[in-house]
Order: structure tokens, then sequence, then C-alpha cells
């Protein structure tokens, strides 16, 4: 009979690049069961809806995490922007989802980088992140910060983005195109990669919509759900197919994220092009009253915002519901049956951001 034991994985470890801590439940070197434990960095960030206004407040949406933060700070001031009827000029909506498309690129390259470091693939790990370095250089240029962009506000963005600067992104998109496609060809066609990854993991479609999951970790099991398809922003004007994989194993839910890359910089180059003149901004007046639920498609998966306003400056309630909160359980069920060694990279397939998580 299999000796069992309980050894705590986490929070701090040399391969996860996030503080997410299990109690590994196993029968010698198989994991039978696994008990997630999380709040190690709550911030109160939810709280501070009661000391700043509600416009003040989109900066601190943004800071719920530096990697994603332009998704959350549109998922809120769209979601207030709902609630007190607001209607964006179109260019706004046009910038807004150039700026995420751009975010979702560098998070995915981001991720490419951490999961190939984690396999020891140190070039591919260098090659990602000198490519994602083009995606900051492009924020910087058009916000003049790297990470967060502080751009969004209720009402539209603060910054327009001049042709020249578009004609620019256009430029360093079709360069990304040329970039990526032998990077993925290499990482979905390495021996190596395969083999760690493949048949890893395995979660069925049924068991992805049961489970709650989301975002790639649902599409890879096959689901074709993906909130852009539902026309927020400019979306509606794009040509959008969600991207799915049928295999439902590590390799399916990394190859969903490289096409996805693809995908992305198509998006990027369809709304350059289609992009209106016109105001960025329209003036809000008066306060939020009432309540309204918001869901946008962050480079995890979907995430959700509620806001409830009470006809003051000052939100009754902010209540944000993550992409990693919704993979956790999914996650736990995918580590039954692996074996200990392949816990991190199982773990980094889902992309976590615990930032996120523990508000």
């Amino acid at each position: 009979m299999a000796k069992r034991s309980i050894v705590p994985f986490g929070p701090q470890h040399p391969v996860l690049p996030e503080p997410v801590h299990l109690d590994l439940i196993l029968e010698d070197e198989t994991v039978v069961g696994a008990v997630p434990s999380i709040g190690f960095i709550h911030r109160g960030l939810e709280k501070l809806v009661e000391k700043k206004d509600y416009k003040q407040y989109v900066y601190i949406a943004e800071r719920v995490c530096g990697i994603c933060s332009v998704g959350h700070g549109i998922g809120y001031c769209e979601a207030v922007e709902k609630v007190m009827d607001v209607e964006v000029p179109t260019r706004a909506d046009y910038l807004r989802t150039i700026w995420m498309e751009l975010s979702r690129l560098h998070s995915h390259l981001l991720w490419l980088g951490l999961l190939a470091d984690a396999m020891g693939f140190e070039s591919l790990f260098m090659d990602s992140w000198r490519i994602r370095e083009k995606i900051l250089d492009m924020f910087e240029k058009t916000t003049g910060s790297r990470l967060i962009l502080s751009v969004v506000c209720v009402g539209g963005v603060l910054k327009d983005v001049d042709s020249g600067m578009l004609n620019e992104i256009l430029r360093v998109t079709e360069e990304l195109k040329k970039e990526m496609k032998p990077v993925i060809d290499t990482f979905l066609n390495d021996y190596t990669v395969q083999s760690r990854l493949k048949g890893l993991g395995v979660m069925t479609r049924d068991q992805a919509v049961s489970a709650g999951a989301v975002g790639p970790m649902l599409r890879g099991s096959g689901e074709p759900y993906d909130v852009r398809a539902l026309g927020y922003a400019a979306y509606k004007d794009l040509t959008f197919e969600p991207v799915t994989a049928q295999a439902g194993d590590a390799y399916a839910r990394c190859e969903v994220r490289l096409k996805e890359i693809l995908q992305s910089l198509d998006l990027l180059r369809e709304a350059i092009e289609k992009i209106p003149e016109g105001p960025i901004s329209v003036p809000v007046k008066g306060n939020p009253s009432g309540e309204y639920f918001m869901r946008i498609e962050q480079p995890r998966g979907e995430a959700i915002y509620y806001v409830k306003g009470n006809g003051t400056k000052f939100l009754d309630r902010f209540r944000l519901r993550t992409p990693t909160t919704s993979n956790i359980p999914p996650m736990v069920d995918m580590l039954k049956g692996c074996q200990m060694a392949d816990v991190p990279v199982l773990i980094l397939t889902i992309d976590p951001c615990v930032s996120c998580t523990e508000r």
C-alpha cells in the first residue's frame, strides 16, 4: 500500500512567479488531492470605494493588477457608465480595445516566458520577453507608462493616439507577427515541450464547464466561450471567433494562448484600420445611482465587475471576480493523478494571478 503524506507547496517556490500555496496530498510521488490556501496579500482595495469617489476609484481598480490593469480600468468604467447611462464615443471604444489587445499580447508573452523558464527552455524565455518589450514600448509611446496606463476614465479615455502613432503600432504588429510565427512553431512542435505537456492535467469539456473554468483553460477543453464575442467596447465591429483546442491537456491550454497572440495582432490591425475620427470622451455629470454587472475578457479569462451606486459620489459597493478565482477549483481537480514534479508546470498552464485574486 502506498504511503500517504501531505507536502506544503508554496507560496514561495523557485519555479512559481506567483505566491500560490497548496497542501499536496501524495501517495508516493502521485498527487491524489490538493487543498489551496489563499489570503496572503489582501490589500483592501474593494473597501476603498468608501474613501475614493467613483472617478478617483478608476486608478484603484487599475492597481488590482499591473499586468491586466487596463482591463480592470475598462471593466470598472463600463460598469459605472452603464449605471449612469453614459454613451462613450466610438473612438474611445476603439482606443480602449487597442490598449486591451496590446495588454493581452503583453500578458501572454509574459506567461510564455515564465512557462518556458519553468521547463528549462531558456532561449524561448529570452525570446518571448524580448518581443514583449516592444509591446511595453507601445504602451509608453501612447500613454507615457509601461504598466499602469491610467488612460481610461468614466466617459471615455484621457489621451488620444494620432494617426502617425497608430501607423507605428500597425508597423510593429506586422513585425511581431513575423517574429512570433517561428517562436510559436518551435514551441508547438518541440519534442521536449510535447513530452512535458501532452496528456498532462487533462480536463474534458464537461469537467471544465462544471468546475467553472474560464479563459484559455476553458477553451483548451473545447468550449468556445469568450466574452469578447458579446461585443462590448469595439469588439462588436471586429471579426472575432474564439480560439479553442480539443485535447483539454496542458499542451492544449498553451496552444490556445499562443494562437490568441496571432489573433490579437489581427484584431489590432483591424481596429486601427476601422477607428473613426471624433471625440475621445464625454462630460459626466451627476453621481451613479443603481447597480450593474459587467463582464469583460481579461487575458486569463472572464472577469466580472459589480458596482452599486447610491446617488452620492461614493459607491456603496464594488465587487470584482477575477479569472484566477474561477480557475483555482478546476486546477485542484486537474492536479489529481499527476506527479509531484509536474505540479509547477500544471499551475503555470492556468496562468495564475494572485495579485488579482487577493485584493
